[in-house]
């Protein structure tokens, strides 16, 4: 994956920062506040792969992995396991390794994970497509750190990417997202621009445009998702820093 900042990384710059998921977490603390409790489960929506990566790096079977990774949701949502969360510095990904941590070392005497019925919180998941990413991952021998911290590069980029093609959708521009989406990255694609204009009907140049304008809209999409994940707006340039030198290492 290309590093540049025209390839898909948000460039630094004043933005304004408003109010994130993670954000509306951390100042509910511990309370019941309805919006910390929607915000906290659409976040374990988004981001349980990383720590599904993290548990099977762990040496943890498939079935098992699947297993841990809900209870831990399951017992996050429903016990509030935020008392620690300002000990992780405000950042929603090293809150959720720290914990995931902390879980496996209270876990490590059941044989099996347990799970949980009846109306506890539930974070769906799909086990077959989880493994299945996981196995092209796994290759590179990564540390389960490092590993989590790359699969929740991964997600970000992968969730603005989403943002992206639904806002081209509802444009009524699918079929330009499809041809043109493949420059996103910056990297060499076998395509070139005057062949991608010949699919959507658009020449040459207004192709280099219309590009140009599709991975300024991905920066700006993926500054938001880094956004949702931190609590405090000066973190944010740090953090795009830090996921920017996971695909440098």
């Amino acid at each position: 994956m290309s590093g540049g900042a025209d390839a898909g990384w948000p460039s630094s710059g004043d933005r304004a920062f408003t109010t994130t998921h993670w954000s509306v977490v951390l100042a509910a603390g511990q309370g019941a506040d309805p919006h910390a409790s929607a915000a906290l489960e659409q976040l374990c929506r988004t981001y349980w792969y990383p720590l599904y990566a993290y548990i099977r790096r762990r040496g943890h079977s498939p079935a098992d992995a699947q297993d841990l990774t809900q209870e831990f949701f399951a017992r996050l949502l429903a016990k509030n396991y935020l008392s620690a969360a300002h000990q992780e510095r405000g950042r929603f990904r090293w809150f959720l390794l720290c914990a995931i941590q902390r879980f496996l070392v209270n876990e490590r005497e059941r044989a099996q994970a347990v799970k949980r019925g009846g109306v506890a919180p539930h974070v769906p998941f799909d086990g077959a497509m989880a493994e299945g990413r996981y196995g092209l991952e796994a290759v590179d021998q990564r540390t389960p750190d490092k590993l989590f911290d790359r699969a929740w590069a991964i997600t970000l980029l992968e969730a603005a990417r989403q943002r992206l093609q639904e806002e081209y959708t509802l444009d009524g521009k699918t079929t330009v997202f499809e041809q043109l989406s493949a420059f996103l990255s910056g990297d060499k694609t076998g395509l070139t621009y005057a062949e991608a204009g010949m699919a959507v009907e658009m020449s040459e140049g207004a192709v280099k445009v219309a590009v140009h304008r599709m991975r300024r809209r991905y920066r700006e999409l993926l500054r938001e998702q880094v956004a949702q994940t931190i609590g405090n707006p000066a973190e944010l340039e740090d953090e795009l820093r830090q996921l920017h030198a996971i695909f440098s290492a």
